[in-house]
C-alpha cells in the first residue's frame, strides 16, 4: 500500500492516476463510504415537524451515531454551519473536529468534503445575507452576481467549505409556486446569465457550484411543493432544460442536483435519461450528482418506485447519482449489493471515481493537508465592509419603480405616514434560505436577526432628504395575523398626512411557517392576511399614496394600481434592504431594476408567463379572461428617461448556421445619470410548431450621464432560433424573424425583419447559447 499511497498523495501526478490508484487499494465498504454523508442535527429537529430545515426531516432520524457512519470513510458533512447558530469561529473550530474525526477513522486519512447552502450568501451566523435570487433577476447585471458570488465563495473557503448549493436554476413557470423567491426568473436566458455568473464566481473563489433542481420542479402542478410535474419535452428542452445546460457548458459547474418532483412519473432521482443521459453523455458534465435532501428515500417513501429504500439507492446510483445527501439511509448497504450480485461493482466505482476526483481537486488527499491549512492565517469575518456595499449594490439595482404619477422621489413632506409590516420587520428582506429566517428565527427573540440590519422606517427617519418631515407609523395588520383591528389607526395616520407610504409583502419561512419560500405555496396571488384591506382602506383616505411591495413574488396589483400615485417593487434585498429602499424613495438611488417576473393583474394571473404563445395571450372571441399582465416581463422605470433609436440590422438574410448583428443607440434624454436595461427579443413569424410570442435574445445594463448616448449591438447567431421541432430534433427552420430592442417584453418600438435562408439545419450539441453583447 505505501507505492500506491504515494502515487495518490503525490500532488504532482495527474488526477486520475492518483484516483486510480487509491481506488484499487479500497474494500467495497470504503468505496462506499465516498457516497455517503452525515448531519448532526439538534435532537428536536429529528422529531417536530415544527423546527424542519428541510422536507419532512422529522421522519429520518434515530440512525448510527456520528463515529459509527464514518468508520469507512465519509463523503460529505452537511451543514456545520447553517443547523444552529454558531459563531464564525465555533464553526470553524467545529467543522475542523469534526473533518479531524472523519481522517482518523479510516485507513486512508481521507477528508469529507463539507457542503452548505449560499442561495442568499453563506448561510452561516454572521455572514453577509444577500438579496434573494429573484432579486438578482431584477438586477440584470451579470458583473455583480458574478462579484456577489466571488465574495460568498471567499468567505465559504476560508471557513472550510468545499461545496455550495446554489444556484437555483429553475425558471419559473407558476408564481403560486413558494420558491419563486429562489428563483431568477421566468426567462431562461436571463437565468442562463446570471446563472453563469454565479458560478463561474463562486468556483473562482475555490467552492464548488451546485444547480438545483434538475429538472422541471418549477413547473409543478398548481404550484404545491414536490407536486407531480406534467411538462412536454419540447417545453423540457426549449425552456427548462438551457439555463442548466449553460452552466454545465460554459461555466464548467462541478455538481448538480436533482428536482424532487417527478416528471410524467419518472422521478429525477432515478433517471438515467437525465442524471447520465442529458446531463453526461450530451452536456458533457464531469462532476458529481448529488441528491436533494432525503431525494433517494422519497423513491421508496413517496414516489413508490421502489419497494425499499435500499432498491431505491440501487435505483438512484445506477441512474447516474453519486453522493446520497443529507445523510446515509438508502446508500448504507451498497457493499452488500455489490458482495450479492444486485449491483455491479464498476457503478459503484464509477461514482467513487468523480468523488474521489473533486476531494484531489480541492486538495483534500495532498500531503500535509488538515482542516485548519485553509483557514489558517484568515479571519472569521463573514461581513466585511466590502461584503456590505456590495450587497447595498446588489439591493439598489434590484428595486424596481413600477408607476411613478410624480409624486417620487420624496421631497420631504411636512408629514410622512409610514404603515404596514414590512417598515419595521427587517427579516421581510431576506430570502427563506437566509440564515435569519432559515435557521436563527427558531433559537432567537424576533427582535435579533444574528446580523445587523435597518429596517425600512429606521431609514427613512435617518434620511437626510427626510430631515424636515414628520414621520408617523402604523403597522395597520401583520403578515398572516387576519387581526385587522389596526386599519382603523392606520387610515387616520394616513389621513393626517401629506404623503403615505404603504409597505407590504413577504415574511420568508419553511413549509407553511412563512407567506413565501420553500413548502409555502399559495393558491391565488392576493396579498398575505389581511394587507390588500389594508393598501384598499389607506388609498381610500385620498392621501397620495406610494405602495411598497417587498415579496418573493410578484403578487396582483390590479385592484390598486390606478389609485396609487406610486408603486415601488421590491423582491427580498437583503441586509442592505432598508437603506437602499430608502434612497430609491428619496432619490439618492435612481432605479434601474427590472421585472424578472410579470406582476399579475388579477388575483388568478397564473399559471402562466410572458413566454406564451398567441393563444395564451389575449384573443378576442376566444376567453373572456384577460391573461396579460398589469406590468410585462422586463418593465421597470427610472427618475431619467430614455430613448431607443436608429435600429439596424447587419444583414436581411442569413444562412441557417449564419450570425446577424442587431444595433440601437440608447440615449438617456432626462436630467440626472441613470441606468437602462436595453433588451433583444425574437419573434418567429412562422414555424412547424407553436412558438412563444417573442423571447429574450440578449440585454446589457447600461449606465449614462444626462444627455448620453451610447451604442448597443447584439451578435445573433442562427442557432438563438432554434426549437425542437416537430420530430423531437432540435432545428433551425429558414423563414422570417422580427428582431426588436425595447425597455421591456411589449414595449418595443424598435423592430426589423429578417430572413435565414437555406434548408432545415438540425443543430447538434454544443449549439451557441449565447448573445455577445458591446457597448460603445
Amino acid at each position: 500500500m505505501k507505492t500506491a499511497e504515494q502515487t495518490w498523495r503525490n500532488a504532482n501526478l495527474p488526477t486520475d492516476q492518483r484516483v486510480a490508484a487509491l481506488l484499487a487499494q479500497m474494500t467495497l465498504e470504503e468505496k462506499a463510504g465516498q457516497l455517503g454523508s452525515y448531519w448532526i442535527r439538534p435532537e428536536e429537529e429529528q422529531h417536530d415537524g415544527e423546527s424542519n430545515v428541510a422536507p419532512m426531516a422529522d421522519t429520518f432520524g434515530g440512525g448510527p451515531s456520528f463515529e459509527t457512519a464514518i468508520k469507512n470513510g465519509l463523503g460529505h458533512i452537511t451543514r456545520a454551519f447553517g443547523t444552529v447558530p454558531l459563531d464564525p469561529g465555533q464553526g470553524r473550530a467545529r467543522l475542523a473536529e469534526l473533518q479531524e474525526q472523519v481522517i482518523a477513522s479510516n485507513r486512508f486519512g481521507i477528508p469529507a468534503i463539507a457542503h452548505e447552502e449560499c442561495l442568499t450568501g453563506f448561510t452561516a451566523l454572521g455572514a453577509t445575507c444577500y438579496p434573494a435570487s429573484i432579486a438578482w433577476g431584477a438586477t440584470f447585471n451579470p458583473e455583480l452576481v458574478q462579484s456577489m458570488a466571488a465574495h460568498i465563495g471567499a468567505d465559504m473557503k476560508k471557513m472550510g467549505v468545499h461545496q455550495g448549493l446554489s444556484p437555483v436554476l429553475d425558471v419559473v413557470r407558476d408564481y403560486r409556486w413558494g420558491r419563486v423567491e429562489e428563483t431568477i426568473g421566468e426567462d431562461p436566458h436571463l437565468v442562463g446569465e446570471l446563472a453563469v455568473a454565479y458560478v463561474k464566481g463562486l468556483q473562482g473563489s475555490g467552492v464548488n457550484a451546485t444547480l438545483k433542481h434538475f429538472a422541471g420542479y418549477a413547473a409543478s402542478q398548481a404550484g404545491r411543493n414536490h407536486a407531480p410535474v406534467a411538462i412536454g419535452q419540447r417545453a423540457l428542452e426549449d425552456i427548462v432544460f438551457p439555463p442548466f445546460e449553460r452552466a454545465v457548458r460554459e461555466a464548467k459547474v462541478q455538481s448538480v442536483m436533482n428536482s424532487y418532483a417527478d416528471i410524467d412519473g419518472e422521478a429525477p432521482a432515478a433517471s438515467r435519461r437525465l442524471l447520465t443521459g442529458v446531463l453526461r453523455e450530451r452536456w458533457g458534465f464531469t462532476g458529481t450528482v448529488v441528491a436533494d435532501y432525503w431525494a433517494v428515500s422519497f423513491l421508496h417513501s413517496m414516489h413508490e418506485i421502489a419497494d425499499s429504500e435500499d432498491a431505491a439507492g440501487l435505483l438512484a446510483l445506477s441512474a447516474g447519482m453519486d453522493v446520497e445527501l443529507p445523510e446515509t439511509i438508502a446508500f448504507a448497504r451498497l457493499a452488500e449489493a455489490v458482495r450479492d450480485g444486485g449491483l455491479d461493482e464498476t457503478i459503484l466505482d464509477t461514482a467513487v471515481r468523480r468523488v474521489l476526483t473533486q476531494k484531489i481537486e480541492a486538495g483534500l488527499l495532498d500531503p500535509g493537508y488538515s482542516p485548519e491549512q485553509a483557514w489558517l492565517g484568515t479571519d472569521v469575518e463573514l461581513d466585511s465592509g466590502q461584503n456590505r456595499a456590495l450587497a447595498r449594490a446588489m439591493a439598489e439595482e434590484s428595486i424596481i419603480l413600477l408607476r411613478n404619477e410624480q409624486i417620487l422621489p420624496l421631497t420631504n413632506p411636512a408629514r410622512l405616514a409610514v404603515i404596514g409590516p414590512s417598515a419595521t420587520q427587517p427579516r421581510t428582506h431576506l430570502g427563506c434560505y437566509s440564515f435569519t429566517n432559515h435557521v436563527y428565527s427558531r433559537f432567537a427573540e424576533q427582535e435579533d436577526h444574528g446580523v445587523e440590519m435597518v429596517s425600512i422606517l429606521q431609514a427613512l427617519r435617518e434620511s437626510p432628504a427626510l430631515a424636515g418631515s414628520q414621520i408617523e407609523y402604523a403597522r395597520g395588520v401583520d403578515f398572516t395575523d387576519l387581526d385587522d383591528a389596526g386599519i382603523e389607526q392606520a387610515v387616520e395616520t394616513a389621513r393626517n398626512a401629506e404623503v403615505a407610504v404603504v409597505t407590504v409583502g413577504d415574511l420568508a419561512g419553511l413549509f407553511g411557517r412563512g407567506t413565501s419560500g420553500e413548502g409555502c405555496d399559495v393558491v391565488d396571488l392576493k396579498l398575505p392576511g389581511r394587507q390588500a384591506e389594508l393598501v384598499e382602506a389607506v388609498l381610500e383616505t385620498g392621501t397620495p399614496t406610494v405602495l411598497v411591495l417587498v415579496t418573493g413574488r410578484p403578487y396582483s396589483l390590479g385592484q390598486f394600481a390606478d389609485r396609487a400615485a406610486g408603486i415601488v417593487q421590491c423582491f427580498m434585498p437583503g441586509v442592505e434592504g432598508g437603506p437602499a429602499l430608502a434612497g430609491v424613495l428619496t432619490g439618492e438611488v435612481n432605479p434601474s431594476g427590472k421585472l424578472p417576473v410579470q406582476i399579475p393583474d388579477h388575483v388568478g394571473g397564473q399559471p402562466g408567463t410572458y413566454l406564451a404563445p398567441k393563444l395564451g395571450w389575449h384573443s378576442d372571441g376566444v376567453s373572456n379572461l384577460d391573461p396579460r399582465p398589469l406590468y410585462p416581463f422586463g418593465y421597470g422605470l427610472s427618475y431619467t428617461s430614455f430613448e431607443i433609436s436608429a435600429l439596424q440590422l447587419s444583414a436581411t438574410e442569413i444562412p441557417t448556421a449564419g450570425t446577424v448583428e442587431v444595433s440601437a443607440t440608447v440615449t438617456n434624454t432626462g436630467e440626472r445619470q441613470g441606468a437602462e436595461a436595453i433588451q433583444l427579443y425574437l419573434s418567429d413569424e412562422i414555424s412547424q410548431v407553436v412558438r412563444p410570442r417573442r423571447w429574450l435574445a440578449g440585454f446589457a445594463k447600461i449606465k449614462l450621464e444626462a444627455g448620453e448616448s451610447k451604442r448597443v449591438a447584439f451578435t445573433v447567431h442562427a442557432d438563438r432560433t432554434s426549437f425542437t421541432g416537430l420530430a423531437g430534433r432540435r432545428i433551425v427552420e429558414p423563414g422570417k424573424f422580427t428582431a426588436a430592442i425595447g425597455s421591456n417584453s411589449e414595449d418595443l418600438g424598435q423592430q426589423e425583419a429578417f430572413k435565414i435562408v437555406g434548408d432545415i439545419r438540425e443543430v447538434g450539441e454544443g449549439r451557441v447559447m449565447d448573445t455577445r453583447v458591446v457597448v460603445s
